[in-house]
């Protein structure tokens, strides 16, 4: 598996930007970026909006990720991810991400997604 080595251009609350450097590993035939490299972007990237919202919470993970590719990515560019939570729930938190080829207005794909919040520990449970 290749690393995808993207880098969080913003984050605040609720939000997270992150950026994956225009790299010929991640181009499948046919001369587009493979599907499972945006997928991976899109859910770190949700991934960090989460975690942006409630902190660093061990085993915040991935319930459901949905991805539509919307057109093929400028390969030349980099890809950029702009997600945002649309509801943070105590168990859950629901979001969407639209990727983008950096520099252009249309995006390449739009994903929504869902993660588990895990149940904060109590006094009582230890």
């Amino acid at each position: 598996m290749v690393e995808l080595q993207a880098v969080v251009d913003d984050m605040r609350f609720g939000y997270c930007q992150m950026r994956l450097p225009a790299n010929e590993r991640f181009v499948r035939p046919g001369g587009t970026v493979s599907g499972p490299t945006m997928f991976a972007l899109a859910d770190a990237s949700l991934w960090g909006a989460v975690l942006s919202a409630i902190g660093p919470v061990e085993l915040a993970v991935t319930t459901n990720l949905n991805l539509n590719f919307l057109r093929k990515p400028e390969l030349a560019r980099d890809l950029v991810a702009e997600t945002r939570l649309i509801k943070l729930g105590k168990r859950l938190a629901y979001g969407e991400s639209f990727l983008y080829s950096d520099g252009l207005d249309e995006p390449v794909a739009h994903a929504t997604g869902t993660y588990s919040i895990p149940p904060a520990e109590t006094s009582a449970a230890k």
